[in-house]
This record gives structure tokens, sequence and C-alpha cells, in this order.
């Protein structure tokens, strides 16, 4: 007998995933959480019912969201995550010799317990002790945070339940106040693919906030029309360009210099769905 996770992503359309065996069950205090190991994906963690992050393609999220405004930025010493329950954005961050301090805040410490546990492929970041991991509401954390840093990375949930206030306005003016000069944001923003007007949007909103605005994809087969987006706003360098370049004892399986030079380049589709103009 074979049994399936399926998730609707769009009207009329799901993906099903078949699955060995569930390994986790929990009702947190904000989501249905529950991991599996599935004939194809491997490990996977979903979250209400939605597909958050998969052991045979988890590093092509991961390393983009990390690396591309990692390798921009000139200095990254300081590191806000935002979300990244699983630790997947974490462990790529942590690669970073520059970086001397890397907060990660989540608001749903049972995702964190879980990841720590039944995801070691993911969860070796934790251990650093670089990293300050906090469960509180990042929204709260960054509007009343001291601190400041050179890059913020925004690993959130999609756009619903307690993922949405992490793509209003406010919540990028508040980013800005607490980046260092010169700093950086970049934020996963959704499938161009399936959800190219939500894209427009949260591109948008970034885009009134900071001087440098940039949208870069990447294929990441899990998630709804296997196409992703993420959105870097900067008050210094254009993150196009990467300053350094990662050690081969990285090991890493996307990304390169040469793929961080690829990312940016757009379909002309894309470019106006998103109100991009060259």
């Amino acid at each position: 007998m074979k049994v399936w996770f399926t998730e609707e992503w769009l009207d009329g359309f799901v993906i099903a995933v078949q699955i060995k065996s569930v390994v986790y069950t929990q009702r947190t205090k904000y989501q249905e959480l529950a991991i599996f190991d599935t004939v194809e994906f491997g490990r996977m963690l979903t979250l209400d019912n939605v597909i958050q992050t998969t052991e045979k393609y988890e590093y092509l999220y991961h390393e983009s969201l990390a690396h591309v405004p990692l390798f921009s930025h000139e200095n990254p010493e300081h590191v806000l995550i935002i979300g990244g329950g699983d630790g997947g954005t974490l462990r790529e961050a942590m690669r970073h010799p520059e970086i001397k301090q890397a907060t990660m805040v989540d608001i749903d410490g049972e995702v964190i317990e879980a990841s720590k546990k039944y995801l070691p492929l993911w969860n070796t970041g934790f251990s650093d002790p670089r990293a300050t991991v906090l469960i509180e509401d990042g929204l709260k954390f960054v509007a009343t945070t001291d601190e400041k840093f050179d890059v913020v990375l925004v690993d959130s949930t999609d756009p619903e339940g307690p993922g949405e206030a992490l793509f209003m306005p406010e919540f990028y003016a508040s980013i800005a106040k607490i980046l260092k000069p010169g700093g950086m944001l970049c934020a996963q923003t959704e499938s161009p693919i399936s959800t190219p007007g939500m894209v427009r949007d949260i591109y948008q909103r970034i885009a009134k906030v900071f001087p440098v605005a940039k949208l870069y994809t990447a294929p990441v087969p899990s998630y709804p029309g296997g196409w992703w987006s993420f959105t870097c706003g900067s008050f210094g360098r254009d993150p196009e360009k990467p300053l350094r370049k990662p050690a081969d004892s990285w090991n890493l399986k996307f990304y390169s210099p040469e793929i961080h030079d690829r990312v940016f380049v757009l379909n002309p589709k894309l470019k106006r769905d998103v109100g991009i103009m060259d």
C-alpha cells in the first residue's frame, strides 16, 4: 500500500509525495509540524501541510539565500537570521569565517528542537559557538532590538499564519533601521512561476525601503512551480557581484561565483511581472 503526502499548490493543482514513514508530528503553539521519510525527497519537513524543506533539495534554497548576500557584503561580521527554524540557513552562514556573531530568531522553538533531533544534515550550525538562537517573535525583535547588523536574512514561511507579518512594509522598514552603514537584507520572496503577483508586491515593498533592490532566482523542485525567488535590499554594494568565493573544503552543491552572476539573469516575462525596468 502506498501512502502519499499531498500539498495543494494552486486551486485544482496538488503535489503528492510518497512517504515511507512518519518520523515526527506535533501541534505546536503556532502550526502543525510534521517530519516524514519519503521515497523521492528523503527526509522532509512540513508546516501546516506545506513542504518547507527536503533532504534532496534543501541545499538549493539554503545556499542561494545565504551565500549571495554574504559574499556580496564587504565584511559581514554580524548577521541576523529571522526564521529558519530548520537550521539550513544558519548552517550555510556559519561557513563564512568573517562572521563573528550570528543571531537567529524564530518564533517556534518546537520546530528548532525537532530540527536538532531529526534533521542531522541541516542542524550543524546550532552548535557553532558564534551562533545565538532566540525563541522570539522576529517582528518584535527587529522592532525593539538595540543591536546593529551587517546582513539580515529572512528565512520565513509563506505569507500566511505566523509568517505573514514578515512580508509587510513595516517589517522591511524596521530591518532598515537595524542595519549598519552599507548593510544588506535578503529575503525569500516566493514563486515567480506560481505566484508572480506576490513576488511583485514583495519586491516593490523592499525597493521602496532600499536604494538598491535586486531580485534573483534559483531552482527548488519541491516548491510551487519548481523555481523560487529571493530579493536583496542594500544600503551599500550591488549584490550582483561577489567579493569572495567559497573554499573548496565547503563542498557546496549549488553556489559558486559563476552561479552568483547567473542567478540575477531574469527572463523578460518575470521582469514585466515584477515591474523591473532595464
